[in-house]
């Protein structure tokens, strides 16, 4: 066979061939059933294949033992101190994308493109419906009235959830101020911290405590629960504000991988997560808010009333997170 017959079988075989799928693969720590529902639509609209692996602890591990061979091309993970560890510890790359930068309002993303959020949630107050009455509550900072002795319940101080509100908090107040406030939060313990933010609702419910910290989207979780429900309607949302700023909110959130095989599928995952009818899938299936303005929340939440977020950089409540651990060893929060 000449050199000209073999390039014209070559170049045959090429076009007769099916160009290769494409795909994308996601690290999540986000439950399964919380994300099939995006996968499936944006896989309905682009035809690119989703592969989804669940993985539960050791994220950042995983992906430094892979290095350049990692598969992963996206991370699906919660909490601004997650995503502050996955780049810290360089296993994600800059993402550069006028659909993200639209979308997502500048203070629910990484500075350096590192990370962006996806769905917001607010670190509020559960109030008895019984025995709290509307405006005792206004403030974090006025949890540490002492008219709330042995009237608080919470989860531990050191949970991420609680040590996102105490560097806020640091963030805004400063070490000192936030220190006597996490003293005098302990002193009006109603019990030892322990348990998860649906605990200290039932707490409620029983009488143990009259107020609870907890996360919004768990309203919505106990409604759904036939045994949870009853605990779920002896409370009211309250949205607490710093006293000089709004009320601290947290994200899940998205970012690309340094390996990224598949770079430009993860992007148009990416920013696909971002759109109008993504955001309003999350919104619906998870009772979280939405991070690109516009989009409807689902009339759950919308239920719970309106507040004002705080407009803090989460990257700077992310820096003062080892501050709040400290902090919250110093009193011995949870002991």
């Amino acid at each position: 066979m000449t050199c000209r017959m073999l390039s014209l079988s070559v170049s045959m075989l090429a076009l007769a061939a099916p160009a290769l799928a494409e795909e994308v693969n996601v690290y999540s720590l986000r439950q399964p059933d919380l994300i099939q529902p995006l996968m499936d639509a944006f896989t309905a609209e682009t035809g690119i294949t989703v592969n989804v692996a669940h993985i539960e602890k050791g994220m950042v591990e995983r992906l430094q033992s892979e290095g350049d061979r990692s598969p992963a091309d996206v991370i699906l993970t919660v909490d601004i101190s997650k995503l502050a560890q996955v780049v810290d510890a360089g296993v994600t790359q800059p993402v550069t994308s006028e659909v993200l930068a639209a979308n997502i309002p500048a203070e629910l993303r990484d500075p350096g493109n590192q990370w962006f959020g996806l769905t917001a949630r607010a670190r509020i107050v559960y109030a008895s419906n019984e025995r709290v009455k509307d405006g005792e509550v206004t403030t974090y900072e006025d949890l540490a009235d002492p008219k709330w002795k042995g009237r608080i319940c919470t989860r531990p101080g050191t949970h991420d959830y609680n040590l996102g509100l105490t560097a806020a908090m640091i963030v805004h107040d400063g070490y000192d101020a936030t220190k006597a406030w996490a003293e005098g939060l302990k002193a009006n313990l109603a019990k030892k911290p322990q348990g998860g933010d649906r605990d200290q609702v039932k707490s409620i419910w029983t009488g143990e405590c009259d107020i609870s910290l907890g996360n919004t989207y768990y309203m919505g979780a106990m409604l759904k629960d036939p045994e949870q429900k009853e605990w779920a309607n002896s409370v009211r949302i309250i949205y607490p504000t710093f006293k000089e700023g709004g009320s601290h909110l947290n994200v899940s959130g998205m970012a690309m991988t340094k390996s990224a095989p598949n770079k430009d599928a993860a992007l148009k995952l990416m920013e696909f997560l971002s759109s109008d009818e993504a955001q309003a899938i999350y919104a619906e299936a998870n009772n979280e808010f939405p991070v690109k303005p516009g989009v409807k929340q689902s009339d759950l939440v919308a239920s719970w009333g309106t507040f004002t977020p705080d407009s803090i950089n989460l990257m700077e409540v992310a820096k003062e997170r080892p501050a709040a651990l400290k902090l919250m060893e110093e009193v011995n929060f949870d002991g």
